[in-house]
């Protein structure tokens, strides 16, 4: 039976919020004094050397990603970081958790950040919806304003860095990077065209470092112990540990942080408390909407970035909805199709004509049609179409569900 491995939640429960001295108390801040002692290129390094990947779903390598911002563009006058906490992915609510019960750390992260990269100017973009993570992140900051952890000569490091909350309006497309920073310029949120990616030409057209707030909250942690120990935990391709938001079908779900390389049946069973009512286990949907559908047969496989990709699934943020035998595949996947077509800001054709014509095509796979076979092979090449044409990765997400659904369940769909 395996158990939690806590690294960024382990203050989860155990101190108060609100309270700085709190989390100074529980060894707050500890990392980025550390920091302060090592040159930039070095943080870069241990991060890059620790291999954390970026926790929002693309799991690209986080001390690359900084790497690409210090170095881009260095006769540029200022460069960003901005914090994703617009979390709006169905079925993912890991950020809320850190924002709500420990926002110090997240803030730290991003000051450790802002100093490898040599940025003077933070901004998390916050979900609107998000009351409380609003409220709280709030006080967090003013905090570390009043304690000296922001704004001029931090902790006499010589380091200037300002931090502030920007909303975001309930767009889940704003959740995408570029999106987002289109969003913080005052603009429509809309897909910019890459590249320039945000470490070229980012926020006002400057150098931007994006993370999520997993991601940047598992920094200090790093920091502080170094990378031999963060590489004590997971796999060799995958380090460290993962947040999983476990929602469904299951006694017990939550939030539940565990090393790389877990199995999937170990979350359900060991950590979630097993099937609801003693039901059988029928499916996963793994990364929420944006992401693909397993069944029985991955139940022991590893719950890693690469594993998971060479079985044709994905990561994503974390999210696990399960499903249970007597569930409806098909109505999770539709109503996956409607959320992308009620999302899409219809800028470009492929997206704003094809999440409609999946969503309504779809139906017929219920409602009744001569060749449900031939039908679901059709929505399957529509979606690789946007896929390949779309401008974001919105108009690039119907396939992973479509098509995993078509893989495992196409028997069900077609019935």
């Amino acid at each position: 039976m395996i158990k939690e491995t806590r690294i960024t939640l382990k203050n989860i429960g155990k101190i108060n919020p609100e309270s700085i001295e709190d989390y100074l108390e529980a060894g707050g801040c500890e990392g980025l004094k550390r920091a302060f002692t090592m040159d930039p290129v070095s943080i870069i390094d241990e991060l890059l050397e620790a291999g954390l990947r970026g926790r929002g779903g693309a799991g690209f390598s986080t001390g690359m990603k900084q790497r690409f911002t210090s170095e881009s563009c260095r006769q540029c006058p200022q460069r960003y970081v901005v914090v994703n906490a617009d979390e709006g992915e169905p079925g993912t609510f890991k950020d809320r958790l850190i924002m709500e019960q420990d926002p110090h750390l997240y803030i730290e992260g991003t000051i450790i950040a802002a100093y490898a990269i040599n940025a003077t100017k933070g901004y998390i973009y916050l979900r609107g919806e998000y009351q409380e993570s609003i409220d709280k992140t709030q006080k967090a900051i003013e905090s570390a304003y009043a304690r000296g952890f922001l704004g001029k000569n931090i902790l006499n490091s010589g380091f200037d860095f300002d931090l502030e909350i920007k909303l975001g309006a309930g767009s889940y497309l704003c959740g995408e990077e570029l999106t987002m920073l289109e969003s913080l310029e005052g603009k429509r949120g809309t897909p910019r065209i890459k590249p320039p990616f945000p470490a070229e030409k980012g926020l006002f057209g400057l150098p931007t470092l994006v993370n999520n707030v997993e991601t940047l909250a598992t920094v200090p942690p790093i920091i502080f112990h170094g990378k031999e120990w963060y590489r004590k935990f997971g796999t060799e391709r995958s380090a460290g540990t993962k947040i999983f938001a476990i929602s469904g079908q299951v006694n017990k779900p939550g939030n539940y942080e565990v090393e790389m390389g877990v199995t999937l049946r170990q979350l359900i069973n060991d950590l979630a408390g097993g099937m609801r009512e003693g039901k059988k286990f029928k499916a996963a949907l793994l990364g929420g909407a944006a992401g693909t559908f397993v069944d029985a047969s991955l139940l022991d496989d590893r719950m890693t970035y690469d594993h998971l990709k060479e079985k044709g699934a994905t990561l994503g943020s974390g999210a696990v909805i399960v499903m249970a035998e007597g569930d409806s595949v098909f109505d999770i996947l539709h109503n996956c199709l409607r959320f992308f077509r009620h999302e899409s800001c219809g800028k470009c054709v492929p997206c704003r004509v094809g999440t409609s014509l999946l969503e309504r095509e779809s139906l017929k796979l219920r409602n009744g049609h001569p060749d449900k076979k031939a039908l679901l092979q059709q929505l399957v090449k529509e979606s690789q179409i946007m896929a390949n044409t779309s401008l974001c990765p919105l108009g690039q997400s119907p396939i992973l569900p479509l098509e995993s659904a078509a893989r495992f369940f196409a028997e069900e769909l077609t019935a």
